[in-house]
């Protein structure tokens, strides 16, 4: 393989990885958005077909362990036992969805999963043990984390676009819950103050990690209760939810089409013919320099001839001269 066959491949090489890199976190997002959005369209299907006796069941069984946290405050150790009942609570199907937030302001649309483990958190918002369920109530505190900044998905890397006064949503079975931002607090991870119980309130409080890339501490987007407003109440998820985006279109299509592009000059470039090899090139060169060094003794030649003076000729004899003349 020639070098410069050799180089052009490895250009291309690199150029493809440099456009993956660019374009991992946009395709990622995307893909990790578009799930995110299957599943909580899921969901709210699967709550849609269940039996109404379940329903009100579920329903009445969270309610039942909100008032019962009020009475005892929030449980941040919990035993085995109060786990495997905290696991059953809202639980509609096995793929551990008890509901989904929705905050307009960001874009944001996420479903809400039992725990905080680190495979929930990748993919939505985790809902901390031990604190009340997303059904509301008067002395409920529901807490909601959420991962800030991943490359691979949005999630709570806008919550600090929310202030004061902005609402937020909370979708649990086929009942809604909209809560108004009413306190933002940047705390260290041991400071639990914000996060307790307050007799009579209805709050909601979102946490993520900040400042961002760093995460030494913790932002509390704290909520409480309102009305619902009147278009709340027929939430639904849409096709623009789940549709691809014209940024991702465009990529998915102008990636392919340079990627054919660049094959195509990859062709091209070695349907060429063939240049000289090493070999002839320096024949050719050898036969260059000879015939200069030919045409350089040419002109010295031609030099020195101009620059010899021609001989004078010789003067005519007069008859005289001659010694034959005398002679007769």
């Amino acid at each position: 393989m020639k070098w410069g066959r050799f180089t052009t491949i490895i250009l291309f090489i690199i150029l493809l990885v440099g456009l993956g890199i660019m374009l991992y976190p946009v395709i990622s997002d995307w893909w990790n958005s578009m799930h995110q959005s299957r599943a909580v369209a899921t969901y709210a299907e699967t709550v849609s077909t269940i039996d109404r006796e379940l329903y009100e069941r579920l329903l009445a069984e969270a309610e039942e362990y909100n008032r019962e946290l009020s009475n005892i405050g929030l449980r941040w150790q919990m035993s085995d036992e109060e786990l495997e009942k905290y696991e059953d609570m809202l639980r509609i199907d096995e793929s551990g969805i008890m509901g989904y937030i929705q905050i307009e302001k960001i874009d944001c649309l996420l479903p809400i999963y039992h725990g905080t483990d680190e495979a929930v958190l990748q993919i939505g918002v985790g809902h901390i043990e031990g604190s009340s369920l997303p059904v509301g109530g008067a002395g409920s505190h529901c807490i909601l984390s959420g991962h800030r900044g991943l490359p691979t998905a949005r999630l709570f890397t806008d919550l600090d676009k929310l202030v004061e006064g902005d609402t937020f949503v909370i979708r649990t079975l086929d009942e809604v819950y909209t809560y108004q931002v009413d306190q933002i607090r940047i705390v260290l991870p041991s400071d639990l103050s914000d996060l307790r119980i307050v007799g009579g309130e209805d709050y909601c409080t979102l946490v993520t990690c900040t400042p961002y890339g760093i995460n030494t501490h913790r932002m509390l987007v704290r909520g409480r209760r309102i009305e619902n407003a009147k278009e709340a109440k027929d939430i639904l998820v849409s096709a623009d939810s789940i549709r691809i985006p014209n940024y991702v279109v465009m990529v998915a299509v102008g990636v392919p089409m340079l990627f054919l592009f660049l094959i195509a000059l990859l062709f091209r470039y070695r349907r060429r013919p063939a240049g000289p090899s090493e070999e002839e090139l320096f024949l050719q060169i050898e036969q260059m320099s000879q015939a200069q060094e030919e045409e350089q003794a040419r002109q010295e030649i031609s030099r020195q001839s101009e620059a010899e003076p021609e001989a004078p000729p010789e003067p005519e004899k007069k008859p005289w001269e001659d010694d034959s003349f005398w002679d007769t």
